[in-house]
């Protein structure tokens, strides 16, 4: 089934997708932290259906958090607090009306959560937290729980507009023996 995504391209959708697919022989289940409306959740319930994997999405459903000075950038102005508001209740619904199982689906900022949040193992992570503090709280929450050979998918990693993305990424590759792949937007990295 195709699904529209108004926040991820049809070429990085189609990449995650791939992705996704080639983790699917691991152990461990799916976790996208930041869903906004549940675009690319579809995505991945639908890749997942049959697989008895498991999704866990992970959204603050208040919209964006305030910026840090990490996220400056003349070009991403239109990135304010509160932007990209959407309900749980509203993703819930989507996925019902796409006749797609309910993911376990967590309302919560992400300094929020901890590690008892997420599932045991991961395989397959899709991080669209859009600013530096929530990509770091995101790599933090999966770093532990991501299983050798998963997909950490990082969308904004190259996105002018959205500085703090790459920034907290290069931050945590540091020191680690990773290598980040990009593909337009997003920074691909096989654990």
């Amino acid at each position: 089934m195709a699904w529209h995504n108004d926040q991820v391209s049809e070429d990085e959708t189609k990449k995650i997708i791939d992705i996704l697919k080639t983790t699917l022989e691991l152990d461990g289940d799916i976790v996208e932290l930041g869903c906004y409306k549940g675009d690319t959740s579809l995505m991945l319930a639908e890749a997942i259906r049959s697989t008895g994997k498991k999704l866990w999405i992970y959204d603050s459903f208040e919209g964006l958090p305030q910026k840090s000075m990490q996220d400056e950038s003349a070009i991403g102005v239109d990135f304010k607090a509160g932007e990209l508001f959407v309900t749980k209740r509203e993703v819930k619904q989507r996925f019902l009306r796409a006749g797609l199982p309910v993911p376990v689906i967590k309302k919560a900022w992400f300094n929020e959560l901890t590690s008892d949040d997420l599932p045991l193992s991961i395989c397959f992570a899709f991080l669209d937290g859009d600013f530096y503090q929530s990509i770091k709280d995101s790599l933090k929450l999966v770093e532990s729980k991501m299983i050798k050979g998963a997909a950490l998918l990082v969308h904004d990693y190259k996105n002018e507009a959205l500085p703090g993305v790459a920034k907290a990424v290069d931050e945590w590759l540091k020191g680690k023996n990773l290598k980040i792949l990009e593909y337009q937007s997003l920074g691909i990295i096989i654990i």
